[in-house]
C-alpha cells in the first residue's frame, strides 16, 4: 500500500469513526473510567509506596499507567473496530503490595526488574497462542457465568448503598428506571447527570480539591534478581492472566464479539514490558469497565459499541497527562455516586450474562456453580475467585460428563 492509499484509509477510519460516535458511548466510556480509578487507585498507592515511591515515582506510575491503558484501549479498539478495553492488574497491585511488604530491603529497582519480566511471560504467553488455545476450551455459558459472577458484585453494592445514602441513590434509581422506559439509549448518562446534580444540591461535591497538575515519567533503571522473579514476577504473572485476562477475554465472548485473543494480550504484554520502568507494571483486558463499554447502555449497535471503548482510552489519557491531579478529582465524586452509576450501567449485561448462562439445562448446574464462586469472591493462593469459578465449572461438567468405560473382556 502506498503512502496515498493509506493516508486515504485513514482519513475514511476517522469519519467513520466520528459517524459511529454517540453521546451514550462518550458517557459511557468517563464512566468506565471513573469507576476503574476509583475502584482500585489507592490499592496502586499502597503497590507503589510499598517499593519506596517517592511522591515523584508515584506521580510517574500514574502516567504510565494511565498512556499505557489509553493507548491500548484506542489502538486495540480501532484496530478491530470492536470495544477493547485495557486495565491495570488490581489483583496484581494487592499482590506487589503485600509481597514487598514481606521481602525486607526490596528496592524499586528490583521491583522493575520482576514487572518486566512478567510483562515478557504476558507477551509469550499472548503471541505464542497458548492463552488462547485455553480459552478456546473454556464452554460458552461458563464463560457467560464467570463474567456474572464477576459483575453482580457492583450491582449489590449500588443497591447497598440505598441504606447510607438513600436520596442519592434512591434518586439515581427513578432516573434509570425513566430512562429506560422512555429514552433507553440515554438512561445511563441520565443517571450520571442525575448523580451529579443529586450530590451538588445536597453539597457532597468537593470541586474545590481539584487541581491541574501535570504529570511527568521518572525513570527507574531496573535490577534483575532472583527473589524478583520468584517472590514478584511469577506470581504477578499468574494472577494477571487467571484473575484479570481470562475474565477480560469472557467478557468479550460473552458480548458477543470475537476479538481475535493472542494480539491484543501479547500487545498489552509489549506495552508493559516498555512502560514498567516508569510504573506501568502490567496492563491486561479489562472485564468490569470493558463491560460498561460493551452493553447496550453504550450503543444499541453492537458495532459502534467501539467507539465508547476509544472514548475510554481518550480518558485515559487525559489521567495520564494529569496524573498529580487524580486523587483530587476522585476525592471530588461521592462513593455512593460512583457505586450506583457502575451498578446500574451492568444491569443489562448481568442479565444477559446469566440468560447465556442458565440458559441451557445440561449447561445449568455447573454455570451456576461457576457464578456463585466467582460471585463469592474467594481467594485461595493469592489468586482471585474469578480462577476459582472457572475451576469449579469445570470441575462440574468433568464429572457430568463422566463415564465408566465398560471392562473388556
Amino acid at each position: 500500500m502506498n503512502a496515498a492509499a493509506a493516508a486515504g484509509e485513514g482519513s475514511t477510519g476517522h469519519r467513520r469513526f466520528f459517524a459511529d460516535l454517540s453521546l451514550p458511548a462518550v458517557v459511557a466510556g468517563f464512566v468506565a473510567v471513573l469507576v476503574g480509578y476509583t475502584s482500585s487507585v489507592v490499592i496502586v498507592f499502597q503497590a507503589a509506596r510499598a517499593l519506596g515511591a517517592t511522591p515523584a515515582q508515584l506521580t510517574s506510575w500514574l502516567w504510565a499507567l494511565g498512556l499505557g491503558m489509553g493507548l491500548t484501549s484506542i489502538g486495540l479498539s480501532l484496530r478491530y473496530r470492536k470495544p477493547v478495553l485495557t486495565a491495570w492488574s488490581t489483583p496484581g497491585a494487592a499482590l506487589i503490595a503485600s509481597a514487598a511488604a514481606g521481602m525486607d530491603g526490596v528496592t524499586m529497582a528490583e521491583g522493575i526488574g520482576a514487572f518486566m519480566l512478567c510483562a515478557a511471560a504476558i507477551a509469550l504467553a499472548g503471541w505464542s497462542g497458548v492463552f488462547e488455545r485455553v480459552m478456546d476450551r473454556l464452554p460458552q455459558p461458563i464463560a457467560a457465568a464467570l463474567l456474572a459472577g464477576v459483575l453482580t458484585r457492583f450491582a449489590l453494592d449500588a443497591f447497598a448503598a440505598l441504606r447510607t445514602d438513600l436520596a442519592l441513590v434512591g434518586g439515581m434509581l427513578v432516573v434509570y428506571l425513566l430512562g429506560r422506559r422512555l429514552w433507553p439509549r440515554y438512561a445511563v448518562p441520565g443517571v450520571l447527570l442525575a448523580g451529579l446534580a443529586i450530590a451538588a444540591g445536597f453539597g457532597q461535591l468537593n470541586l474545590q480539591a481539584v487541581a491541574a497538575q501535570p504529570a511527568w515519567p521518572v525513570w527507574t533503571t531496573p535490577e534483575f534478581t532472583w527473589r524478583g522473579l520468584i517472590g514478584l514476577a511469577l506470581p504477578l504473572f499468574v494472577v494477571t492472566m487467571a484473575s484479570q485476562n481470562l475474565p477480560g477475554v469472557a467478557a468479550q465472548r460473552s458480548a458477543g464479539y470475537d476479538t481475535p485473543v493472542s494480539p491484543v494480550i501479547g500487545t498489552t504484554g509489549l506495552v508493559s514490558l516498555v512502560l514498567a520502568p516508569f510504573g506501568g507494571y502490567s496492563f491486561n483486558l479489562a472485564a468490569i469497565t470493558a463491560a460498561i463499554c460493551m452493553g447496550r447502555e453504550a450503543h444499541e449497535d453492537p458495532a459502534r459499541r467501539y467507539t465508547a471503548a476509544v472514548m475510554a482510552g481518550v480518558f485515559y489519557l487525559l489521567m495520564a497527562l494529569a496524573g498529580g491531579a487524580v486523587v483530587g478529582l476522585l476525592a471530588a465524586f461521592p462513593k455512593a455516586l460512583v457505586l450506583a452509576v457502575a451498578g446500574l450501567a451492568l444491569l443489562g449485561t448481568i442479565g444477559a450474562g446469566l440468560g447465556a448462562a442458565l440458559g441451557e439445562p445440561r449447561w445449568r448446574e455447573p454455570a451456576l456453580i461457576t457464578f456463585l464462586v466467582t460471585l463469592s469472591g474467594v481467594s485461595l493462593g493469592g489468586i482471585g475467585a474469578a480462577f476459582w469459578g472457572v475451576v469449579a465449572g469445570t470441575i462440574a461438567v468433568a464429572v457430568q460428563n463422566w463415564r465408566v468405560r465398560p471392562s473388556t473382556p
